[in-house]
């Protein structure tokens, strides 16, 4: 395989998978630097344990311009939310979002069960909701409904009886989705103070039993410091794709056009995103960074993804499907695209995988079904991403009768006494030693 060389012309590092260096120092991921936001947000997060209201006003007004002078300022009234304006065609795009990603959820749902494991022995589990969820939508530069459709959904489907929302600025598309899924409490402050209310609870805010949704570095160091006291799904950094692309992909798959566009998409997050594509082809790697051109060029003013793809993106050309693989699962990524032949069995770290040219990662973070929270930095090699499974507790049940116990007793009181523990082994001991009350 020829050795491609980084093109200056080109708004994006074309390389070859042999420029070891190169490719590490792109797989080496921009740190948060979540250290120093913690340095920042602990002061923060320690004035509302204390405070309350006072501390959490106070720095809503200084960081989300909160104009209110009260903490039931913050609230966000029925009548602010059922007065949204928003286009019918918003409208209609958040019923058709929340409808898949609802039957999704379902379809992931555990269930209940219990049943003869042998004579005598019947186990199962019961599935229990959270008492209650914080759901954290982010509001900077631009509002996310979609993240409330995908942090609250799972919750409701899983049966979670109290969802909250804090946001920092109440857009009118985020209260649309809130009117849309029936959602009540609603407070506008964001931030570490949002957090920090959801964790610890103020005289307004209730606090609530699991913190989820993703946030800038702040909210992620937020996050980090008050999961030693509240549970949260994870810490996300900032957002990625990896896609891989050969030649003979069918249906279009190959298409130089869409590979760009597929990696602007993720590269207009942010100037932190991370957009990479994988291809066996030096022909198609160029092709695609001559088609980045004239779409960056279109894109409006101010987006970041020409910093993002010079800074962290990259086109590397590798030898085979097989070292794209290794590749992708040393990285880890957020989101993988793969071709549509591609073999799900060779992914063993990806937080979601879009498989075939006509499943955008787009598509995926509004409509299709599965959660767009996803794990970031390499964490796809510990979890996957928000599901229902966030929200609900699987409780095991055991039910022995005398039969059973006896199966178990030899078993049961070796290991008892092998640990020191005679109680435990009496405990089995005196049940089969006498008859059972009548």
């Amino acid at each position: 395989m020829p050795r491609t060389q980084t093109n200056k012309r080109f708004p994006i590092p074309v390389l070859s998978s042999r420029d070891k260096r190169d490719v590490s120092r792109v797989f080496a991921r921009r740190a948060a630097r979540l250290e120093e936001a913690e340095r920042t947000v602990r002061p923060v997060l320690d004035a509302v344990r204390r405070l309350g209201d006072t501390a959490l006003v106070r720095y809503a007004r200084r960081w989300d311009g909160f104009a209110g002078r009260v903490a039931r300022d913050l609230v966000v009234s029925p009548s602010a939310v059922a007065s949204a304006a928003v286009s019918p065609e918003f409208c209609a795009a958040v019923r058709a979002a929340a409808e898949n990603i609802r039957s999704f959820c379902r379809m992931q749902m555990p269930r209940e069960w219990i049943k003869p494991a042998r004579p005598g022995i019947r186990l199962g589990q019961l599935v229990r909701p959270l008492d209650s969820v914080g759901c954290y939508i982010p509001a900077g530069r631009h509002p996310l409904p979609s993240t409330l459709l995908m942090t609250a959904i799972p919750a409701q489907v899983a049966g979670v009886e109290r969802i909250v929302v804090t946001t920092p600025q109440p857009a009118p598309e985020i209260l649309a989705v809130a009117r849309e899924l029936g959602i009540r409490e609603i407070y506008a402050v964001g931030g570490s103070q949002a957090i920090a209310a959801l964790a610890y609870g103020t005289k307004t805010i209730a606090p609530v039993s699991k913190i989820v949704g993703p946030g800038n570095a702040y909210v992620a160091a937020a996050k980090r410091l008050v999961s030693r006291d509240t549970p949260i799904d994870f810490v996300a950094g900032p957002t990625e794709v990896l896609i891989i692309a050969t030649e003979d992909s069918k249906d279009g798959g190959a298409d130089p056009s869409w590979l760009a566009a597929d990696l602007l998409a993720q590269a207009e997050h942010d100037e932190d995103a991370s957009a990479i594509l994988l291809t066996t082809s030096a022909t198609l790697a160029k092709a695609v960074a001559r088609a980045l051109v004239p779409q960056l060029a279109s894109l409006p003013k101010g987006n970041p993804a020409a910093v993002s793809l010079q800074n962290n993106g990259a086109i590397i050309v590798v030898h085979n499907l097989d070292e794209a693989a290794a590749l992708a699962n040393e990285f880890a990524p957020e989101h993988l695209v793969v071709p549509a032949q591609f073999p799900l069995e060779k992914v063993r770290h990806a937080g979601s995988v879009f498989v075939g040219p006509y499943s955008p990662e787009a598509a995926g973070d509004y409509a299709s079904g599965p959660n767009h929270v996803l794990p970031t930095g390499g964490m796809a090699r510990f979890r996957g991403g928000l599901s229902v499974l966030d929200f609900v507790k699987i409780v095991s049940v055991q039910e022995l009768d005398r039969r059973g116990l006896r199966q178990l007793a030899p078993a049961v009181v070796s290991l008892a006494r092998g640990e020191g523990l005679e109680a435990h082994a009496r405990s089995v001991e005196i049940r089969l030693r006498s008859e059972p009350r009548r």
